[in-house]
């Protein structure tokens, strides 16, 4: 049984980060879906819903500013949470991704022990 009645959505073109964020939500309890790139994200998030999105901003093919507006203009991800987690971690950099329309940041490299309570933290805060 998953946290959410939808997946968690997991854009991140590093394969091993990618299936360390999915491993760590599946083992509390989380559905994902995953995705090395934004195109093909972006083209399935069109007719699937899913309860958040975990996000890099260096993708191969857009960069997460281009990802996140595309994203918020599918109507159905309007308002989900999306966490952008990047290895940019100057002290603006936070303001200028909320700016952007993320929900919150999250900086590389993780940490594994608090990860998913990060996550929970801005998904719970925007789904209430």
């Amino acid at each position: 049984m998953s946290k959410q009645d939808k997946p968690v959505c997991v854009i991140e073109d590093n394969i091993p980060i990618r299936k360390l964020f999915c491993t760590l939500l599946k083992k509390d309890g989380f559905d994902t879906v995953d995705f090395h790139n934004g195109n093909s994200a972006g083209k399935w998030l069109e007719d699937n819903e899913v309860s958040g999105i975990i996000m890099d901003i260096l993708l191969p093919d857009l960069n997460g500013t281009e990802l996140i507006t595309i994203i918020r203009n599918i109507p159905h991800c309007k308002d989900i949470p999306i966490i952008a987690v990047t290895g940019f971690a100057q002290p603006n950099d936070r303001e200028k991704f909320m700016e952007l329309g993320f929900d919150s940041y999250i900086a590389k490299p993780v940490s594994t022990s608090s990860f998913v309570d990060d996550v929970k933290v801005v998904f719970d805060a925007k789904n209430q």
